[in-house]
């Protein structure tokens, strides 16, 4: 049976995939309700993502700058909005940082997804029905080798401080769930990639470096294989498995879309050649290969199966469609990206939402 809400309170929703998700389901589903973005506004969380929706869906999209950590602050959302549905994106998310700084994971991943479990189970206490959805990703399965696939049964083996507070949160949603009977379903997705995504990561990393004629760089050897998942099509299987997924079930996103890193940046090289008019070769120069990063996990790879037999879902967009989309998104819209790169946004935020 397909289940509707009222209200949702995403968190992390001015964050790269919690945006798309927003804009997803305000334009492109049958959802009629209002949606309350909790965001804590840090470095990868831009209301510029959103401002197009804040513009046309004034009346049912707000943002609320804050931190999920904050029970009083969740509670009130919660009681005051009428939520019946909490959909967390919010999450440190970057290997790297999490390597040099895991303190803000741990309290970002575990101790944020902790309170809002605990908001979502005062307010079932109280009699009022909520639905509370957990998305995560495939790095708590750990690494693979040259076979395989990650199902939903795999065992977690998660290798970064990042992975680790991911499959700590995991662990707390199916806890709450089984032990307080809280509504629950849960997602883990390969990896995304699309417009508005923070220029640390590796697609828009390379972009960025091609547009700017700097270096490309590589960990390692560049054979490190991912499966890439075209953002749009990731927000409308959340959307999915929260209306219809299973009760306490968790589903495994993929985009049928393996590649390694090396091969992965050379494809963006030739899209960018196209799109540029220039050689492919003042592009494929750009790439250097750095030192590899530590505990460098060497392959994922997700099995969708049971999201694409259970609800119909089926990733729209190849890799070679995607990392066209992607790029023309860049090349149209550099003063977003400058804005990020130099941080000046920062002051209009600060200026624009308060504490």
């Amino acid at each position: 049976m397909k289940r509707s809400f009222h209200h949702l309170l995403v968190t992390g929703g001015a964050g790269f995939i919690g945006s798309h998700f927003i804009r997803y389901v305000l334009t492109k589903t049958d959802f009629t309700g209002k949606i309350v973005n909790l965001d804590k506004l840090t470095y990868a969380g831009n209301p510029l993502n959103l401002s197009d929706i804040e513009r046309h869906f004034s009346d049912r999209y707000e943002l609320v700058r804050g931190d999920i950590a904050d029970l009083e602050l969740v509670r009130h959302l919660i009681q005051t909005k009428q939520i019946d549905c909490v959909i967390n994106f919010a999450a440190e998310s970057h290997v790297d940082r999490s390597i040099d700084g895991p303190s803000d994971f741990i309290q970002t991943n575990v101790v944020g997804t902790f309170t809002l479990l605990e908001a979502v189970r005062e307010t079932q206490e109280s009699k009022r029905p909520i639905h509370f959805h957990h998305v995560s990703t495939d790095e708590v399965f750990g690494s693979l080798g040259p076979d395989g696939f990650f199902k939903e049964s795999t065992p977690y083996d998660p290798k970064s401080p990042y992975s680790a507070t991911k499959a700590a949160s995991d662990h707390l949603v199916r806890a709450w769930a089984h032990t307080y009977g809280l509504s629950v379903t849960l997602s883990n997705c390969s990896n995304n990639y699309g417009p508005f995504h923070f220029p640390e990561k590796l697609i828009p990393l390379t972009i960025t470096r091609m547009m700017e004629g700097k270096p490309i760089p590589i960990y390692g050897d560049g054979q490190n294989i991912r499966d890439w998942l075209y953002v749009e099509d990731h927000a409308e299987a959340i959307w999915l498995v929260i209306t219809q997924g299973r009760m306490g079930e968790s589903y495994n996103v993929g985009g049928h879309n393996e590649r390694n890193n090396l091969e992965l940046v050379r494809a963006l090289c030739y899209t960018m050649a196209s799109h540029t008019q220039t050689e492919p070769e003042s592009y494929l120069k750009l790439i250097t290969f750095v030192k590899d990063r530590p505990g460098h996990d060497r392959r994922y790879a997700i099995d969708p199966t049971k999201i694409e037999t259970e609800l119909g879902w089926k990733a729209r967009h190849s890799l070679e469609e995607g990392l066209d989309l992607t790029v023309r998104w860049y090349l149209n819209n550099q003063d977003w990206l400058e804005s990020v790169k130099s941080g000046s946004y920062r002051d209009w935020v600060r200026h624009h939402y308060t504490t």
